[in-house]
């Protein structure tokens, strides 16, 4: 079992910048390939941005790619989504979530446990 709780969300002017943090419970983490999605209402969960276990593997959803930047320290249990340059579109709830599995991978049903979500509103 894994507990994951994100933080770092917030309200900020479309252009601006924030960072969210997912910290994962165990001592395990280092074996988890991890990744970033996001909820907008009344859509789907849709991927952000994913990192495997040592973090020299990443990939990003083309509308992020060049703005976000997902890493990981494992010495802190931690993974972190650097978001700029954001857009009144990127306005969701971010979720973390971990698989087993060794390879990276974009669709939520091959993620195994969810954080509660931090919520990113981007105003015009």
């Amino acid at each position: 079992q894994v507990q994951l709780v994100e933080s770092g969300g917030g309200l900020v002017q479309a252009g601006g910048s924030l960072r969210l943090s997912c910290v994962a419970s165990g001592r395990t983490f280092s074996r988890y390939t991890m990744g970033w999605f996001r909820q907008a209402p009344g859509k789907a969960r849709d991927f952000v941005a994913a990192i495997d276990r040592t973090s020299t593997d990443t990939i990003y959803a083309r509308s992020v790619k060049g703005r976000f930047t997902i890493s990981r320290d494992n010495a802190k249990n931690t993974m972190y989504l650097q978001m700029n340059s954001l857009k009144p579109e990127d306005t969701a709830v971010y979720y973390c979530a971990v698989r087993s599995d060794f390879d990276l991978a974009v669709i939520s049903g091959r993620y195994d446990y969810w954080g509660q979500g931090t919520q990113v509103t981007v105003s015009s």
